[in-house]
């Protein structure tokens, strides 16, 4: 049985760690590379770095960040933010980021999707997807795709941008559920079952982790294969380890360190 993974997640503004609620109103939170090490030694399987605002403010990747980590971590890498081309992923993964993590760019140009998968493989192809629970001109519910730091809707529906994006080549995806983003009430678990279920590729859970018994939820009822948090880590609320070994205690397969 494959281990289920956890993965704390920096969001990185301007060369530092912040976290906010719901996209805004954020914190300072650390030194990357300061924090990066921590988790390592707590044991977490992965490492998640987003560029928040690289998008939004249509600047460069942080490839400096990446290598100034990887240089003090040996831990896999994942890299988001700020990637518009092939370039600029190849010059992440040279830099050392194990995958990378495509969002905004990936609505405006789905091929890059493919792109990147046929240049470093499935495997380093990550599906980043900030996805918003709205109200439709029909009084209905939609789950609709945002790009641009949550601030733009593209309009396109979530359930179809998973599977076009597995189609594509995506080898993973981050479903980040921006309704329960920073708000430490839970993991939205009926999205991100919807979305596990719809696709053959391991998927990601994130935003709204506030306790090892969300994380412990989203992996059972929401059917993830990973589970992704910030806040509950940063600011010492509970270590990787703390929650690794409530998940064992649970019968979740994970890698104890």
């Amino acid at each position: 049985m494959l281990t289920k993974r956890i993965i704390p997640c920096l969001d990185v503004d301007r060369g530092r760690v912040v976290k906010g609620v719901k996209f805004f109103d954020h914190v300072d939170a650390g030194d990357p590379v300061e924090q990066a090490k921590r988790y390592q030694a707590q044991g977490a399987d992965e490492l998640v770095f987003y560029d928040i605002s690289a998008s939004h403010e249509g600047r460069g990747i942080m490839a400096e960040t990446v290598s100034r980590v990887v240089e003090e971590c040996f831990m896999p890498l994942t890299v988001g933010g700020g990637i518009r081309t092939i370039d600029d992923a190849t010059r992440l993964i040279q830099a050392g980021a194990e995958k990378v993590s495509l969002n905004s760019a990936a609505p405006k140009n789905p091929d890059l999707i493919a792109q990147v998968a046929r240049k470093f493989g499935r495997c380093a192809t990550v599906l980043a997807i900030d996805a918003n629970r709205i109200t439709g001109d029909d009084g209905r519910e939609q789950w609709k795709v945002f790009i641009n730091g949550g601030r733009v809707n593209t309009g396109i529906d979530v359930m179809d941008w998973v599977k076009q994006g597995e189609s594509l080549g995506a080898g993973e995806i981050v479903l980040n559920v921006m309704n329960a983003d920073g708000t430490r009430n839970g993991f939205d678990l009926e999205m991100t079952a919807a979305v596990s279920d719809a696709v053959k590729i391991p998927v990601v859970a994130s935003g709204g982790a506030g306790s090892p018994q969300h994380m412990y939820d989203v992996l059972d009822k929401g059917h993830a294969d990973a589970a992704l948090a910030a806040s509950i880590f940063h600011f010492g609320t509970y270590t990787v380890g703390d929650v690794k070994a409530f998940l064992a205690e649970r019968g979740v397969p994970v890698r104890i360190v």
